[in-house]
């Protein structure tokens, strides 16, 4: 789940909205239910004007809505928030973009005097995946839901296996390359990754209802439940521990926070204007991957840029178009659907409503 995913749109999700929808992102979001999410809850932006919108359940075998403020967990879109702080650290020149991770991380990676930190960021060192080798399914799960798990030996489940590919050839997505960047933070600054997320990002945009939970299984407040089918039947796994995915997918947030986060990105308030643009501009026209956002362009033509985000029991979406005016962040939670790819049709649905 802590994986972007190919474009291929459900029929619930491509199905024609009502031609007199009153409310375009409420059709949206039960739409999204009626596909097969437990629970969804959207937030739009446009010109300044938010709305927000829920549909389904917070709970299986209960009456109770979603509320429109709970947190959830944001996955990959951690990602984003990491890259951020990477690039922070090269506006200091602290980091060097094209430097060798050997450099910061002494014989950590096999081939580390060829994979730069822009290779990590942006999915092209070839490092396999962990993922591959640990299951976030069903029974697999379960044995494994409520351990912790260090950035290092993640990478070493990684390292075990060879490259992918030579550094910097092709793109492929890989968890382990974020769970470096998050030591690399460590070395560089002194400090853990998520404590430079909160310092950096976090405290100075008031995003008070995001955390970094590190081995804490809960998530605290108000918030839905997230599901994965277990031997037939919906088993809740809302409580997990979420080292699993470091910073690679972490996070817990809300709708409004991760609002504040993709308008000041997108504002350039975060990472200067000449890295911003690197941030946002993928290696290839194919890729529509960055240095730590996903870029896609609408079908009513406007580009937008940010991630999704996949963990157990949850999805979530934060985008927001190149001029900051229309944005969108979306938490569903999950059940026997919908498709991940369903994603990319919501983004777009609202954006171009």
């Amino acid at each position: 789940m802590l994986t972007t995913v190919p474009l291929v749109l459900t029929a619930a999700l491509l199905a024609p909205a009502a031609p007199a929808a009153a409310d375009p992102v409420r059709t949206v979001a039960q739409e999204t239910v009626a596909a097969g999410a437990t629970g969804v809850q959207i937030r739009s932006v446009r010109d300044g004007h938010a709305r927000t919108a829920t549909a389904g359940v917070s709970e299986l075998d209960s009456r109770r809505p979603v509320s429109p403020t709970g947190r959830f967990r944001i996955g990959s879109t951690t990602k984003s928030f990491v890259a951020t702080v990477v690039l922070q650290l090269v506006a200091e020149h602290r980091i060097g973009l094209d430097t060798p991770v050997e450099q910061y991380l002494p014989g950590l990676l096999p081939r580390g005097k060829e994979i730069t930190v822009r290779m990590l960021l942006q999915h092209t060192s070839g490092l396999y995946n962990y993922l591959r080798t640990i299951s976030l399914k069903g029974a697999d799960l379960e044995k494994i839901r409520y351990t912790h798990h260090s950035p290092e030996s993640l990478v070493a489940v990684a390292t075990a296996q060879p490259l992918d590919f030579p550094p910097g050839s092709k793109f492929s997505y890989s968890n382990t390359n974020y769970v470096v960047l998050g030591m690399l933070i460590e070395r560089t600054a002194g400090h853990a990754w998520g404590d430079e997320v909160a310092k950096r990002i976090l405290r100075p945009l008031g995003m008070h209802q995001t955390m970094i939970p590190g081995d804490r299984t809960r998530i605290p407040g108000k918030h839905a439940h997230g599901y994965q089918e277990m031997n037939g039947k919906m088993a809740d796994i809302t409580e997990l521990n979420p080292s699993i995915a470091g910073a690679s997918g972490e996070m817990i947030s809300t709708t409004a926070d991760l609002d504040k986060f993709v308008q000041a990105l997108a504002a350039g308030r975060l990472v200067p204007s000449a890295l911003l643009g690197q941030m946002t501009t993928p290696r290839s026209a194919s890729e529509e991957y960055g240095l730590g956002v996903q870029t896609r362009t609408t079908p009513c033509g406007i580009p937008v840029f940010g991630h999704t985000g996949g963990i157990p029991g949850y999805g979530t979406i934060a985008f927001t178009s190149a001029d900051g005016k229309r944005r969108v962040e979306a938490s569903l939670t999950l059940g026997r659907g919908p498709s991940d790819d369903a994603f990319y049709s919501l983004i777009d649905k609202v954006i171009c409503a």
